[in-house]
This record gives structure tokens, sequence and C-alpha cells, in this order.
């Protein structure tokens, strides 16, 4: 049923242009074009998501939105740093903080928010099961 079909994100935000400035300006994303004044859709690599007005942004606390980096994690790191973005850090057995940037051998994870709170997830050498 679902199996054939895309899927991406789609994140609430609370000030629209706010979050125009971040995805675009900050995260130098692609803004490909919006939707009824209230919803903005982004190019990231292959992929499109879309950001939107809600009352109930920021109340998710766990990922919104992941971004498989290839091995460019470190770099992206601290260019976003250097725009004033803050990473968070969390105690996950096993890993290391280095920095921003937790390790665990290949594996590079960092966690951003957006203004609103939403997570995002910069994921680098993680292995994937089948």
């Amino acid at each position: 049923m679902l199996a054939d079909r895309n899927a991406s994100a789609i994140v609430a935000v609370s000030d629209i242009e706010r979050a125009r400035t971040f995805y675009r300006d900050i995260l130098g994303l692609t803004l490909e074009g919006e939707v009824m004044g209230d919803a903005l859709i982004f190019r990231a690599g292959q992929t499109q998501f879309t950001v939107y007005s809600s009352p109930f942004a920021g109340t998710n606390k766990a990922n919104a939105m992941t971004f498989a980096m290839q091995g460019d994690l470190v770099e992206t790191v601290q260019a976003l740093a250097a725009k004033g973005v803050v990473f968070e850090h969390y105690d996950i057995p096993g890993m290391v903080l280095n920095g921003d940037v937790h390790e665990s051998g290949p594996t590079r994870l960092a966690w951003l928010a957006d203004p609103d709170g939403n997570l995002i997830h910069l994921v680098e050498g993680m292995p994937v099961q089948k």
C-alpha cells in the first residue's frame, strides 16, 4: 500500500518567517515554494520537506528530521556553529562527545534545534541493517 511511495518530513513552526530565515539562510536549504502563505517547501538533496505554521510547534521532544551526512559532518557542525547554531549534547552510552559531535568508531552524530525546538539530527557513518 505505502511501500512504493516517497516519504518526507513535515515540521511545525510558530513563526513562518523566522523558520524561512533559519532553514534557508542558516541551514542553507533551497526554498522551492510556498503553500497558502503558511507552509514552505524546502529541498534537501533529492528530497523535499514541509515547514508549516502550527499552534503545536515545538511540542515534539524527539527528532523531527534527520540528514544523512557524507563525510562532512564535522565541517558542517563547525560552519553552523559559526552562524550561531547551538548544538545539543547528550549522555549516550558508548559514545564520546568531541566538541559538538558524538562519536563511536566511524559513527558521528550531532543534534541541533530550530527556533521552535524541533530537533534536527545529523548522522554520519551509521551502519544500516537489512
